[in-house]
């Protein structure tokens, strides 16, 4: 989580948060930024390794809301990208958290969009203690929250921005959902997000890994297969034989199978990387048993991350 410095005329300062998305770069709302070319980043509020660096404004979407700033500073520590997420039309409203730079955490539920367009998410923010919020008729009573994540089960789903502040409320909040960055984001810009943020290349995060060399080395592999193991279709062998009995019949003749998981998930993938599209089959028979979840979107992410290094 990071705070962003926008200087605005008269040397006067707008405030507002991010979250840094990969080692040198930060995700935030364009209308915090309202045209600048340039912003100062505190990253690592409220604790010890608390640092700052300039920034320069790599992308700023007013239609998405959303904003990329590139630190010119020093950078510490790596960061790798969060996983981002989409809600599906469930019936029920499902729980959603967000923090702001100052300390403000905010909860409460969030539904999906009824309508096909699903332009924003609407926030049913839970009660604040008083003095929390801005209580002032003509400010919005979000300032500082600008620009912050919102979550759900550990998937990043939005952004809190400013583009209805009309109407707003101190219960209520309108966010710009990940997935519509798809629709109103041009191709350049979904590139850079997809390049610098970790965005999946579509709302579905699929993606094809046909064109990987075979010869990866197994620290290579890593991210992906420790995905792999967490998803109970694969961790379980009843489960795994479905999944493989599904795709091209070679994998299974040809992996070198162990009776430890990861050692026989290692050699199932490294298989995959022989005989060319394999791999995107056994992710998608995966998608398939395992359905909607966590554990998939999270597969998705790594396999994003793995062709991004070996575009």
């Amino acid at each position: 989580m990071a705070e962003i410095v926008v200087t605005a005329g008269r040397g006067r300062e707008r405030h507002g948060s991010g979250y840094r998305v990969h080692t040198g770069w930060i995700l935030t709302s364009a209308q915090l930024l309202d045209g600048a070319q340039e912003a100062t980043v505190w990253v690592g509020l409220g604790s010890h390794s608390m640092w700052t660096s300039p920034a320069l404004v790599a992308l700023a979407s007013d239609r998405a809301d959303v904003a990329l700033l590139k630190l010119t500073g020093v950078a510490f520590g790596f960061c790798s990208p969060p996983a981002y997420g989409t809600l599906t039309q469930q019936a029920a409203p499902v729980p959603f958290t967000a923090l702001g730079y100052t300390g403000l955490r905010i909860s409460g539920t969030v539904k999906a969009p009824s309508d096909d367009r699903g332009d924003t998410l609407e926030l049913a923010v839970d009660p604040l203690p008083a003095g929390c919020m801005n209580t002032r008729p003509d400010r919005w009573p979000w300032e500082g929250m600008s620009g912050a994540a919102v979550w759900h089960d550990d998937l990043l789903i939005g952004l809190v921005g400013g583009a209805h502040r009309g109407t707003d409320g101190p219960g209520h909040l309108t966010v710009t959902p990940v997935d519509r960055w798809y629709a109103l984001l041009t191709a350049s810009e979904l590139d850079l997000l997809h390049e610098h943020a970790g965005l999946p290349p579509s709302p579905t995060g699929r993606i094809s890994l046909a064109a990987l060399p075979e010869n990866l080395p197994l620290h290579e592999l890593d991210g992906l297969v420790t995905a792999l193991t967490l998803l109970p279709c694969v961790s379980d062998r009843n489960g795994l034989a479905l999944v493989l009995d599904s795709i091209d019949p070679v994998i299974s003749a040809m992996s070198p199978r162990s009776p430890a998981l990861r050692p026989d998930v290692f050699g199932i993938v490294r298989t995959c990387l022989r005989y060319r599209g394999t791999l995107d089959q056994l992710l998608e028979a995966i998608r398939l048993v395992e359905g909607e979840s966590v554990g998939v979107v999270r597969m998705d992410q790594e396999a994003v991350e793995l062709s991004r290094r070996h575009r």
